[in-house]
């Protein structure tokens, strides 16, 4: 399950973050309100986590307009206010839940559980290019020799891949995406993960290839022979 995560304090975005990832979510974070209502309007999330108080655009109005846009993505919204109007605040604007702050970590993860919840038919967690499957609720990538499970940062980087074949995805992207703006890791990193990937989808007989584009990033797509 993939979440954004949108919190202005640096340290609690990435505590929370690490608990997220330990629990099998894969998470993006941003750090102010306008980042957070691009990243929602074009990416594909299952659950946003929304601090109230952020520079750019605070929650109450990102709230606001994803809902006038008609987007209905299940809304946790974290804040330090606790006075019963500022909650029915927050409600009213269309938060699904409301979680005031100090919090612990396992309500956190229990109130998001509950509005990611649905009575709804369960959505296909499974992505799909050529003769391999990524399930995104397991991190599990099957192929028609083996399967496995990914690490967290692996599956991120392969399912932004997935979710976009043939696009060529660049490393500041994968960067931004998945370590944060504000990591200290070097950009290395995103080739030695994507090494990683060519290798274990040939593991698995994979007919999907992971090209690189000199200057530009890299793609997914089937490969020439298996097309």
């Amino acid at each position: 399950m993939r979440i954004l995560l949108a919190e202005d304090e640096v340290s609690l975005a990435r505590a929370l973050s690490v608990i997220l990832e330990k629990n099998n979510y894969s998470v993006d974070v941003v750090h102010n309100g306008a980042d957070a209502l691009d990243f929602v309007m074009l990416g594909e999330y299952d659950a946003l986590i929304l601090d109230w108080m952020m520079p750019k655009m605070d929650g109450i109005t990102v709230l606001k307009k994803l809902r006038s846009a008609g987007n209905r993505i299940p809304v946790l919204l974290l804040t330090a206010r606790s006075e019963v109007d500022d909650k029915v605040l927050g409600l009213d604007s269309g938060a699904n839940d409301y979680l005031t702050k100090p919090f612990a970590a396992k309500e956190l993860l229990a109130r998001l559980r509950v509005i990611t919840r649905s009575g709804a038919p369960a959505p296909d967690t499974k992505l799909r290019l050529g003769n391999v499957t990524l399930d995104s609720a397991s991190f599990e990538l099957t192929g028609p020799e083996g399967r496995l499970t990914l690490p967290n940062k692996e599956y991120q980087l392969l399912e932004m891949l997935l979710r976009h074949p043939g696009q060529v995805i660049s490393a500041d992207t994968f960067m931004d995406r998945i370590w944060g703006t504000d990591t200290d890791t070097d950009q290395s990193v995103v080739w030695v993960n994507i090494s990683y990937l060519r290798k274990k989808l040939s593991s698995i007989g994979a007919n999907v290839a992971i090209r690189a584009q000199r200057g530009l990033g890299y793609s997914a797509g089937i490969t020439e022979d298996n097309a």
